[in-house]
């Protein structure tokens, strides 16, 4: 498995060799104080990994985490809930030509518009032909409408004048970002936002058994029912692997074009990871649920909000990565290749947009 899953709660994670991490898992008590499970030991070969994802309170040696960044294993850390902490990663990347590119790309109105309207145009035409899918043989009109709704908005996307005339002098906010009331990108946002309100509307439609998978819509912070925890828990671990390919290019994960970039936020991971949501996430979570691979006893209800339990995001993972590991042809290269290589392909895409290598970046595109 190319991602190392580290959940075990108070695991301690050692080097035992040269290409080998010793995970160290202790004792589980009962609730009636008796040992429920024993303590054990488990060794991870390097030559398996490529990536590490520590959820909870799991520690790391120093020699452990030195062992990782030698052979450019990045580390990401999350909450026990899934909630992104922080990242441990290789040296960055010496391209600063790279980050000058994209940093002048951002400060350009015209040029921030025509990225993000591309990113968006990925997002809504891979959700709608998710639905195309899906309705093929059941024909509800309830989907067709959305379909009809994300066609409209596709055509209108791909025809919208992005053209900025900026004028002399005009400063960013003190946030770094610039405004964006009244130019093209406050009509994309709007666009991307209806589009996701059409999709959403009838993604309750694709669950084969709605009684027992209601789908009130897209609900965030907290995700207050079943599908909507699935949907952000795994938006938040693909956000995590598409910051990993932006970190291996050499760009600034800060610094987006569709998404603002404030203080703090991975704008362009959160940019690139639109067009593969509907793709690779929602694919998982269908998936799950339509083939009954979770149930309702798989998720605990906190202050009214959702999680899967411990040993069910085990099965999310493995979910998650025989989907990432699933091939493709390339509808650009048209070689064959994994939905994981295709996350490294589309950020060097974007490199080679914004360094004028190609004229215009190519989202992917699913049939």
């Amino acid at each position: 498995m190319p991602t190392l899953y580290l959940t075990e709660e108070y695991a301690l994670v050692r080097r035992e060799s040269e290409d080998c991490l010793l995970v160290q898992i202790p004792e589980r008590q009962g609730k009636d104080g008796e040992p429920s499970t024993p303590a054990r030991k488990e060794r991870v070969p390097l030559l398996k990994v490529d990536e590490v994802v520590v959820l909870g309170e799991i520690t790391l040696t120093a020699s452990a985490i030195h062992l990782l960044l030698e052979r450019d294993i990045e580390i990401t850390f999350l909450s026990h809930y899934g909630q992104f902490k922080g990242r441990l990663s290789p040296p960055f990347s010496k391209n600063a030509a790279l980050r000058l590119a994209q940093y002048r790309a951002h400060q350009d109105m015209t040029t921030r518009c025509e990225l993000a309207r591309r990113f968006v145009i990925g997002k809504l035409s891979n959700q709608r032909q998710r639905l195309l899918r899906a309705n093929r043989t059941s024909q509800q009109q309830e989907i067709s409408r959305s379909i009809k709704q994300l066609t409209d908005l596709i055509a209108d996307l791909a025809s919208l004048s992005v053209s900025v005339s900026q004028p002399s002098g005009m400063k960013p906010l003190a946030s770094g970002d610039q405004r964006i009331e009244g130019t093209p990108l406050e009509t994309i946002l709007g666009m991307e936002g209806a589009g996701s309100a059409a999709y959403f509307r009838s993604f309750g439609a694709l669950l084969h058994d709605q009684k027992q998978w209601p789908f009130p819509g897209r609900v965030k912070r907290p995700p207050t029912d079943p599908v909507n925890a699935l949907l952000s828990f795994g938006y938040s671990l693909l956000t995590n692997k598409i910051a990993g390919a932006i970190q291996l290019v050499g760009f600034d994960h800060f610094v987006g074009y569709l998404h603002s970039s404030f203080y703090g936020r991975p704008s362009l991971a959160l940019d690139l990871v639109e067009e593969f949501r509907p793709v690779i996430v929602d694919s998982v979570v269908l998936t799950m649920l339509n083939k009954r691979i979770v149930t309702s006893n798989d998720f605990v209800v906190e202050l009214g909000a959702y999680r899967l339990k411990d040993e069910s995001r085990k099965v999310f993972f493995t979910q998650l990565e025989e989907r990432l590991n699933e091939e493709i042809q390339h509808p650009l290269f048209g070689y064959r290749t994994s939905y994981r290589r295709c996350l490294e392909l589309q950020t060097r895409l974007l490199a080679k947009t914004l360094t004028g290598e190609i004229d215009a970046y190519p989202p992917l595109l699913i049939k």
